[in-house]
């Protein structure tokens, strides 16, 4: 059975999380099916707007999806998360995203 059939299920039996969120976010994601990631990757940035790591993966969908505008928008609301909480790593992978949508 797939993940993100394994995961839709847990959600289904109302195992809502973030972690749940970011992992059906980042399972649809990894398999290109990056309509379905969008809304729970943005979930999950609903239920934590500190989540660094889901702003990226959210901009990232949104640039396959040629919805650059959202891209920045998204990708700059997660640069400030990434710097707030000190996140090296997220923020130098969210500037190199930011490049992508110019």
């Amino acid at each position: 059975m797939p993940l993100t059939e394994n995961l839709e299920k847990m959600l289904a039996a109302g195992s809502d999380s973030v972690m749940l969120r970011f992992g059906l976010g980042s399972a649809y994601f990894s398999n290109k099916q990056y309509q379905q990631a969008i809304p729970h990757l943005q979930k999950c940035i609903d239920m934590d707007d500190s989540h660094s790591a889901a702003y990226k993966l959210l901009g990232k969908a949104q640039i396959k999806l040629g919805l650059n505008e959202e891209a920045k928008t998204t990708l700059k609301a997660g640069l400030e998360q990434a710097i707030k909480n000190g996140d090296k790593q997220t923020e130098r992978e969210i500037q190199i995203f930011l490049t992508k949508c110019s």
